[in-house]
């Protein structure tokens, strides 16, 4: 598994955030933890919660410059609009590794950048 972190997308952020960044990335990180559970637990009972949780979390990633979590997100996202249930169930999986990845190596950017 491939995780990919545009640090030129955190660079942007935290000079437009300034003191508040780091903060706001430690919670962002929580965020993508979050939204990840939410699309795991809603996905059997709750379509639209799942599709929609599926978006903030790509949304959320590509702000902060996970981009492969985005793409991952994406993938889950679309996969639920065309009601292919099974098939987002099975990406699921690639959803929960991009997260750990994408977290570990933006709290290892913000040690270092901090």
């Amino acid at each position: 598994m491939n995780v990919t972190i545009d640090e030129a997308c955190l660079d942007t952020m935290q000079s437009l955030l300034g003191e508040q960044f780091s903060d706001t990335l430690v919670f962002c990180i929580s965020e993508f933890e979050r939204l990840e559970r939410e699309v795991r637990e809603s996905l059997p009972v709750d379509l639209e919660a799942a599709t929609r949780n599926a978006h903030s979390l790509k949304s959320n990633a590509a702000q902060f410059g996970a981009m492969s979590l985005s793409d991952s997100a994406r993938e889950v996202e679309m996969l639920l609009l065309q009601g292919d249930v099974n098939a987002a169930k099975d990406a699921l999986g690639s959803l929960s590794q991009q997260v750990i990845g994408s977290t570990a190596k933006l709290q290892q950017w913000l040690m270092a950048n901090a």
